[in-house]
Formats: C-alpha cells, structure tokens, sequence
C-alpha cells in the first residue's frame, strides 16, 4: 500500500512535491530580500570608509527627494509635517524589500533575477555620481554592494533547496520521484535530502543575514565615529554677544494653556530640508568662503570669526510650505555675526543682486542681496536660544534673514557664499517652481482652543499668534461665525522680526461656531481670504477652528 500524507490523503511524494514548490518560491523570495539586504549593508559599510554621502539606501532617498513631484512633496510635508522623512524611510523599506522579493523569484524562475539587482545598481550608481558633492568614488559603495548581493542571491537560489533528487517528480503524475541515472540512494535516504538541503539553505540565508546586518551595523558605527560632532557640539562655546537680544517682558508673553510659546525650545523647532542625514562638519574643519562678484575671494573660519563682534537677536523663522495654520514657524534667539559685514570685506560689485549660498550636502538658496545689506538683522548663526546650534539646526553655521521663508535664506551647514546675479544663477528650489524672492507673507493662526473642541457657554479664551516679518504686526481680529470682526488683545511687540500672541476673550453661546482670524502688518495690508497652496510663494487665507459649544 502506497504512502500517503495523513492530512490530504494524496500520496505523500505528491504532497510533497506541491510543498516543495510553494516552499521553493518563498525561499526564492527570502533569497532576494537577503540579497537585497547585501546590498544595502556591505554598501553602507564601504561608504564609511569613502563619504557617508554615498552610501546607496541614502543616494536613493536623497534622488527620490529631489525628483519628487512638488504636488506630492507637498501632499507629504501637509499630511505629515515635520515627519516626512519617516514616511519616506519607511516607504523606500518596503519598495525595496519588494523589489528584492521579485528578484528573487525572478532568479529562481528565469535566472534573470541578478539582471534586476545589476540595473539597480547602475541606476544608483549613476544617481550618486550626481550627487552635488559627488566625487568618482561616491560609485564604490554601490558596486561592492551590488556584487555582494549577487553573490548571496546566487548562493541562496541555486543551492539545492528545490533541486534534490525527491523534488524532480512531476506534480499529479503519481510517480514517485526520479532517481538520478545510476543512482543506488535507497529511497529512505533520498526522502531525507530535502531536509538537508533546507538545512543547507537555512544555513547560508542565516551567514548572508548575519553579515547584512553587521556590515550596515558596522558602516553606521564607522559613520558616526568618523563624522560625529556630538561631542564637539557639546564643548562648542557660543560667544559672548557685544550686541544681546534683550530678554522678553511680561507684557510681550501669554501664560494661556495650549498658546505657542514666545521663544520656541530648541527641541520643539520645525525642521524642513533636503538633508535624509544630517551633516557632521566639525567647527574645527568649518570655513566660509564668499566669492564671485566681489573683489576678492575671502575665506573665514570658526578661529577668524571668534576675533569679531558677535551679536544676538530674536528671529521668527518660517517655512513657505507652511499651511494655513500650519505650524511649520518657530522663534528663537539666532547668536551670530552680521553677513553684511563679511561681504563687505569681499568687496561686492555693484551689479550683482544675489548671494547665492551652498550647504555641505550641496543645498542651495538664491538670497536678494538687498535682504543681506539693507541693515536688518541677517546672520550667520551659530547660536540658537544661547545653545550652539544643533546638529539638524546647521552646526555649526547657518543663515537666518528676517522677513524671507527659509528656503531663498535660512542654508543649514552653509560653507559657501557666492555673489552673483539672478538672471545667472539658480538655487534648488528656484529650479523647481517657487518663486526668486520668498518674502513672507502676513499670517495668524489660532492655538486655543483646539480644533471640534466641546466648550461650555460663558466666556471663552481664544489665542494663538501673528507674524509679517520684518513688517511687524498691527492687529489681528476675530470674527465668530458670520458675525463683525472684532479686535483681539496684542501682546506688546517685541520686534518687527517676531511674532505676537494674541488673545480674545468670546462669550461663548450654545451651538456650533467657527471662529476666523486674520492679521493687518504696519504697512497696512490684512491678510486675504482667498486660500492658496503654499506653491509657488507661500500660503493665503484665513485660518479657522470650528467648535461646539453645550
């Protein structure tokens, strides 16, 4: 009497035969993540060694960045806020855990599997050869992380896992699996090579796993030990202000549960760039170089600028793809020197009208040259809120210019001025449809209360905050419903380069309400109602929060 399988009755060599295949094709796919994995960790590991930058998991990302649709960038930061990256991270795991999955399929199937792994790889490798600060060798992360992968999908797929002498019987055929021509294996024996070679399997996918993950663990530890500035950072001393931000009165600040605080914590500060990684640059290796249209190439370095008057102010900074209501704005207190008086020892020629900056990653931002001379408080920062700057802030020097949205002014780990004109350079985002100038536009926002709150009748504190830059803030009104527009309580003006709080007090009645804000500046323009996206410069309307009231 034949064998059978006490589950499914069928003859065991046919179960078998049909578990043979499925367990084959999740082997194969195993086989391509771990490939895959290779990949990423041996190439994180050489790209210790050559420049973090061109590592290939970050190469992708930073490319994806860059060549994402500005509808769907936007979409991300709205729907995510300062979480962006995250998404992105997460988002790229799992397209490359698919892509590797099919390669691996595709190599058991068709041996076609390492092609993929090949035109990814060039694909990569090209993409970090464009890189803005992209040397030669920014391309040999990739390529011993490619042959890696090829190696272990090779290694993985052709072991003999589907290939035993017990898995050539043919799926229905009643036959019992064929031996090998002269093959004297007594069939007990032959039954047990699949479990062998599963074991031989399980044996290889475990080694290629165990180096993946201690090659990425070992590159990221490289990485950090060979570029971190922690330490640094925490030794770094903020010079002593010639020129010091006074501190705020009672009478600029609010204590309302749920109000934006006057000064932003160092912790809490929006962060928006290009960076998936932050750049290490030690203060020691730090320099400033302006060039261009000046009379003479100048060059600064952290010991040079230690010699000169530095001075603090308080600055309200704000993204352009801030939302109306968005929170993508914050205030601190920038310690730094003046860049007006570091291009004027450059000598700038009379017709340039733009300064051109470059962050260590390659960044750029077309700042007027007007914004950096006309005697506003433009800086380059390297203190914030009496702390150095950290780490994703821009240590150790940034940019911060009153009145304009970060990305034509406020280059983290800036290392590069060039002074030039507009209708001969462009910046990153400028090349990719914002507008030259970014000016920030008259915006207010209510904090208090939340938005769909349940309130009780009686009266009510409405708060939150207003900013026009560099214009400064005149009033802001309150309007419930479709009701007059009433005057809302300032706090007293700290400067016209920070925000201001605001409160009114409502008296709340039984139903729903929706309750608007808008702000009037000093130069006597009130923020529109008509509501556009932040593309190409900056947000408009009015901001809302609907609320209940029982």
């Amino acid at each position: 009497m034949a064998d059978t399988d006490t589950d499914t009755g069928q003859p065991a060599h046919e179960a078998h035969a049909w578990s043979q295949g499925r367990s084959g094709l999740a082997a194969a796919a195993l086989a391509g993540v771990l490939a895959g994995a290779a990949v990423l960790g041996i190439g994180e590991l050489v790209a210790a060694l050559v420049d973090p930058d061109a590592s290939p998991f970050f190469v992708a990302g930073s490319t994806v960045v860059d060549h994402t649709p500005q509808g769907l960038r936007e979409a991300a930061i709205r729907r995510f806020g300062t979480h962006d990256k995250d998404v992105l991270f997460a988002s790229m795991g799992i397209v490359m855990l698919i892509l590797a999955a099919l390669s691996g399929v595709l190599e058991r199937r068709w041996r076609i599997g390492s092609a993929l792994f090949v035109v990814l790889g060039v694909a990569i490798g090209v993409a970090a050869l464009q890189r803005p600060a992209a040397t030669g060798w920014f391309v040999v992360p990739t390529i011993f992380g490619v042959v890696a992968g090829l190696i272990a999908l090779r290694l993985l797929v052709r072991s003999p896992v589907t290939d035993s002498p017990a898995s050539r019987s043919t799926p229905g055929s009643g036959a019992p699996p064929e031996l090998p021509q002269h093959d004297t294996t007594p069939p007990a024996e032959v039954a047990a090579t699949p479990a062998l070679s599963r074991r031989r399997f399980m044996g290889i996918a475990v080694g290629v796993g165990v180096v993946a993950v201690g090659a990425a663990a070992v590159g990221r530890y490289l990485s950090a030990t060979l570029r971190s500035v922690a330490e640094e950072r925490g030794k770094f001393l903020v010079p002593q202000a010639v020129s010091p931000a006074p501190a705020p009165t009672p009478a600029m600040t609010r204590a309302v549960p749920g109000l934006t605080e006057f000064v932003t914590p160092n912790d809490e500060f929006y962060r928006i760039d290009t960076a998936l990684q932050v750049p290490a640059v030690s203060s020691a290796d730090w320099s400033l170089r302006i060039h261009g249209m000046v009379d003479r190439t100048v060059e600064f370095t952290m010991e040079d600028l230690r010699r000169r008057p530095a001075v603090s102010r308080m600055v309200t900074l704000t993204c352009v793809s801030n939302e109306v209501g968005g929170d993508l704005a914050g205030n601190a207190v920038w310690t730094g020197y003046r860049l007006a008086d570091l291009l004027r020892e450059a000598g700038i020629h009379g017709d340039a009208d733009m300064v051109l900056s470059r962050s260590a990653d390659g960044f750029t931002a077309g700042t007027p040259l007007e914004a950096l001379t006309d005697g506003r408080d433009a800086l380059l920062a390297v203190g914030m809120n009496g702390a150095p700057l950290p780490l994703d802030h821009g240590y150790p020097a940034r940019m911060v210019v009153p009145g304009l949205y970060g990305y034509v002014s406020a280059t983290k780990w800036v290392v590069d001025l060039e002074v030039t004109r507009f209708d001969r350079a462009q910046a990153y985002w400028t090349t990719r449809g914002w507008s030259e100038l970014g000016p920030i536009k008259t915006a207010s926002r209510i904090d208090v209360p939340a938005g769909f709150a349940t309130l009780t009748p009686g009266p009510v504190t409405v708060a939150g905050v207003a900013w026009a830059q560099h214009r400064g803030i005149e009033k802001v009104e309150i309007q419930v419903d479709d009701g007059p527009w009433q005057p809302a309580d300032l706090t007293a003006e700290y400067s016209t380069d920070t925000w201001r709080q605001w409160t009114y007090r409502w008296d709340a009645t039984p139903g729903t309400h929706t309750l608007h804000v808008r702000a009037t500046d000093t130069t006597g323009a009130t923020q529109t109602e008509q509501r556009r996206p932040p593309v190409p410069d900056g947000a408009t309307g009015w901001h809302s929060r609907t609320v209940r009231v029982r």
